[in-house]
């Protein structure tokens, strides 16, 4: 019985184990700092013409989101008439509209703020809508020329712009 016990004292402990997701148990991977919102929830009125847009016709503002979000995989059309097709028959399009947020917020490393995604779109659709349309806008994308103008702007050498870089053209 006593060398059984001194054989399991000598032994080393079992290796530490990462989940199956990849990403390291406490955190974002080593070599990438947490991001943050580039704006915060209420801040609608940064975008004005967007503002109004989400407001008049959610269908846009998020069909522009899921087609960027996508990548391209579905349309911007087919997104928002989805979501109008929702607000029309069950009324809740924030049930459609917070795996969105989800799918953005695990893309860019941003956190789950101010609460929960659902909560959020539940709560404060219009809000949230806009704030992740000038989040796209701020990660470089030109929101009306879609996932596939985007691409087609980076392949010309125009590429996006790293967060609070400003660049263009000048002569």
């Amino acid at each position: 019985m006593y060398s059984s016990a001194s054989s399991n004292y000598n032994k080393s402990p079992a290796p530490h184990k990462e989940p199956p997701t990849g990403i390291p148990v406490g955190g974002p991977p080593p070599n990438q700092a947490p991001a943050v919102w580039s704006s915060g929830l209420c801040d609608c009125c940064d975008d004005a013409s967007n503002c109004c847009i989400t407001w008049c016709c959610p269908c846009i503002t998020f069909g522009r989101i899921a087609h960027i979000t996508d990548k391209g995989a579905t349309s911007c059309c087919a997104s928002g008439a989805l979501y109008c097709l929702i607000a029309a028959f069950i009324g809740c399009p924030c049930l459609y509209s917070c795996f969105y947020r989800s799918k953005l917020r695990k893309d860019y490393m941003l956190p789950e703020s101010p609460c929960g995604d659902c909560l959020v779109h539940c709560c404060c659709e219009s809000c949230a809508l806009c704030q992740e349309y000038r989040e796209l806008k701020h990660r470089g994308f030109n929101m009306s020329l879609g996932w596939e103008g985007n691409m087609e702007r980076q392949n010309m050498g125009v590429g996006m712009t790293a967060p609070g870089v400003q660049g263009g053209m000048n002569r």
